[in-house]
């Protein structure tokens, strides 16, 4: 029997698989899918990368090597339940063992939800596999297709997650789809792919990632290595973030914002919070950038949370040789940032007003995000931080 005095230490660890990181390692694809058992690999990415060298000389890479590949690119840039569905089709149809996930987190999220799907039951639907519960314990975990993930963006992580965020377009709802078997079990981080990142998708992709190693490190729940991955994940993005900003062809910013993007992910497995609470339903609201409504979303977060965050933001500030570290330090930091890499104030600047901000409220207290936020907001909280986030009220 479990002293009561542990519980708050009862937590299941789930850690990521192989990685092959570098310069250059992309070339290893085709090996990387033989050594999974995949003879027919279905690539899925979006449509802008579909058409770009990256993929096409991939593509012509694994087919030199004897292995029936095709591409299902498919996918909109806030992935839907109709883009899974179409991806299951393709997969099924042409008669594929294994999936690579190419692109950034859109394109990986829609790889790893046709992976879960496409050899399930007959009947199973993606909806029934959302984050509530032991909804999980619906698939089998058997019928799950390998996936080598390959991300071309340093900001989600999806390459190392055990889920992935599916827009329902009956419902207007980002849906969380998670299984433990969902992540993949090669991934290739290969800053070459991401040197023709534009600056401005640099810069809001690199706050998401900082959103995930900052909500995981003010998570209330026990995790002590999602702790040191994160606080080292916002290290590298405090110094790698601006270089890669400023100069694309960086390689070794770009690589350490690719692992940055990964710890923050890992990290994770402690929890979200408010910033991720909001900006799903936002997202599926207004089909604006997860990254970009993350980074505007984090300095009111963080001030909403402040009564609860006290001690991790001192140390947070520590570990970042911040001027008298603390919340308000962590907070100028933040703005300074956003400052430097053009992201947005308010969300008004993305042309988000507050006339569904009770919506907005409802959504974001159901969002399974908000289960670990460090305060236990109602829809009202959640409201309130939404039109401070609109205004620009700090």
């Amino acid at each position: 029997m479990t002293h009561p005095d542990m519980q708050p230490f009862t937590m299941g660890w789930n850690y990521p698989a192989n990685i092959l990181t570098g310069a250059g390692r992309i070339r290893e694809l085709p090996e990387a899918c033989k050594a999974l058992g995949m003879q027919a690999p279905l690539l899925i990415t979006d449509p802008g990368l579909a058409a770009l060298p990256m993929v096409q000389e991939s593509v012509q890479a694994c087919q030199d090597s004897g292995l029936g590949i095709a591409v299902f690119s498919q996918v909109k840039g806030n992935p839907t339940g109709k883009n899974v569905l179409d991806g299951m089709g393709a997969f099924r149809d042409g008669g594929h063992d294994g999936v690579i996930a190419f692109g950034g987190g859109s394109g990986l999220d829609a790889a790893k939800a046709v992976a879960l799907m496409a050899n399930q039951r007959e009947g199973l639907s993606l909806w029934s596999l959302e984050d509530i519960g032991d909804n999980w314990k619906n698939a089998d975990a058997q019928a799950i297709a390998p996936v080598i993930a390959v991300p071309t963006t340093a900001g989600t992580g999806s390459e190392v997650g055990r889920a992935s965020v599916i827009t329902d377009e009956v419902e207007h709802v980002k849906r969380i789809i998670f299984h433990p078997g969902m992540v993949p079990a090669t991934v290739i981080l290969d800053p070459e792919l991401t040197v023709g990142l534009p600056p401005a998708m640099t810069a809001a992709t690199g706050m998401d990632a900082l959103s995930h190693c900052m909500e995981a490190w003010c998570s209330p729940l026990y995790h002590p290595m999602a702790e040191g991955i994160a606080v080292e994940g916002m290290r590298r993005i405090y110094h790698y973030l601006p270089r890669a900003y400023a100069d694309g062809h960086d390689l070794e910013a770009r690589m350490n914002m690719l692992v940055a993007s990964s710890m923050g992910a890992t990290a994770f497995q402690r929890g979200l919070g408010a910033m991720h609470a909001l900006a799903h339903p936002l997202g599926a609201l207004h089909d604006a950038h997860h990254g970009t409504l993350n980074a505007i979303l984090m300095p009111y977060v963080l001030r909403a949370n402040e009564r609860a965050i006290g001690e991790p933001m001192v140390r947070l500030g520590r570990y970042l040789d911040l001027d008298q570290p603390g919340t308000a330090a962590v907070i100028d930091w933040v703005l300074e940032m956003r400052e430097r890499l053009g992201i947005p104030h308010t969300l008004a600047d993305l042309g988000i007003d507050t006339r569904q901000a009770d919506k907005v409220g409802k959504m974001a207290v159901a969002d399974p995000s908000s289960g670990s936020n460090p305060i236990k907001f109602t829809a009202d909280d959640y409201r309130d931080i939404f039109v401070a986030a609109v205004a620009g009220r700090l």
